[in-house]
């Protein structure tokens, strides 16, 4: 199993208009279509019961559709049995066996599938090997922290050489500091391998940095299909916008507006924004909180005129809540040595880059 048989291997992913019911009541997936492309790391992002779970079941086939098609590199496969769709799943528990060593648990597949016992070893070792655990084979899953059974688990996968990798939620039982080295390490063998990776989590940060596009789901339908930067910075409605990292939801107006910028005026302040197709009139403004700078009055004032309810130190950054016209704003700032105190009035201003204008209705 080289490297340069694992990418050729790799296939693409396709939904057309997929829906999954259970029993009359209730629909976990909503006529969704999409596409991942051979050697692409695709997340599907979404709250506990938007179907996410679901999905990444149907491509396994651990769930079979309701109605729609499923094809896996341009083959319908969506009445066959997971024992036949050639792809690997990662779960979040690792389910490693505990007696077995870890060269065990890597090759038990292997040994599952008929294949002769000298073979299985050296793919298991090759499987380490790709992972970062090479020499790690004699030990048990106990001995080891919990990444490197996460990378064990990934391993294991790999060694079936499948078309498709699947990861349900598999940071999930690691801590913060461990859970960023991991993704770093899922991210580095998906592109050193080219792999084909559908990936499950309900952490927005966690899918920023380890996919090359994300699928945001509610409510059993997709929200918005885009790369990290288009979702976290063009988000298609309120709920994406909301989703995708935090955001500020303000009332404003747009007064005019000319080809595609928009003139908004939000409070007592003006902003020229890309109108995204909205007309003169009300309009809902999301702003990040990163694009919020606050003012104290030995600075120049100019600005909404605000106060400081509660300010928070996090280590890198201050984060505030504050009381203004608009309503309630939450904003943060790195200037950690030059903390604003609660009770401060103070005064605020949008920046230019980053408030966008969200569609009406949403």
């Amino acid at each position: 199993m080289s490297q340069s048989e694992l990418k050729s291997r790799a296939a693409s992913v396709e939904f057309r208009d997929v829906t999954k019911k259970y029993g009359t009541e209730v629909t976990a997936v909503d006529s969704v279509s999409l596409q991942v492309a051979a050697g692409e790391l695709v997340t599907l992002l979404g709250p506990s019961g938007c179907g996410k779970t679901t999905t990444l079941r149907m491509i396994a086939g651990l769930e079979m559709a309701t109605q729609g098609q499923i094809l896996i590199g341009g083959a319908d496969v969506s009445r066959l049995p997971a024992t036949d769709r050639d792809v690997s799943m990662v779960f979040q528990s690792y389910a490693l066996f505990p007696h077995m060593s870890v060269l065990e648990n890597v090759s038990y597949g292997l040994r599952a599938s008929g294949q002769k016992k000298k073979q299985c070893i050296e793919r298991a070792e090759h499987g380490l090997d790709l992972v970062g655990l090479a020499g790690y084979g004699a030990r048990l899953p106990s001995e080891l922290s919990g990444g490197q059974q996460q990378r064990v688990a990934v391993a294991r996968a790999l060694v079936l050489e499948p078309q498709v990798l699947l990861f349900d939620e598999p940071l999930s039982n690691l801590d913060a500091k461990l859970r960023r080295q991991v993704r770093e390490d899922i991210r580095d063998i998906q592109q050193n391998l080219a792999l084909t990776v559908v990936y499950v989590t309900h952490d927005q940060e966690e899918a920023l940095a380890v996919s090359d596009r994300i699928i945001v789901m509610n409510n059993a339908t997709i929200a918005q299909i885009g790369t990290p930067r288009e979702l976290y910075e063009q988000p298609a409605d309120r709920f994406v916008a909301d989703f995708i990292g935090e955001a500020n939801i303000i009332d404003a107006q747009i007064t005019a507006v000319d080809k595609d910028r928009a003139t908004v005026i939000v409070g007592n302040t003006s902003l020229q924004l890309d109108a995204r197709g909205l007309t003169p009139g009300a309009a809902k403004l999301a702003v990040r909180p990163n694009r919020i700078f606050i003012q104290t009055p030995g600075d120049d004032a100019a600005g909404l005129a605000a106060v400081v309810e509660k300010a928070t130190y996090v280590g890198d950054r201050m984060e505030y809540k504050i009381k203004t016209e608009l309503g309630e704003l939450f904003c943060t700032s790195e200037a950690t040595d030059q903390a604003i105190d609660t009770g401060k009035h103070v005064t605020v201003q949008f920046d230019a880059v980053g408030p966008v204008l969200l569609p009406r209705g949403s």
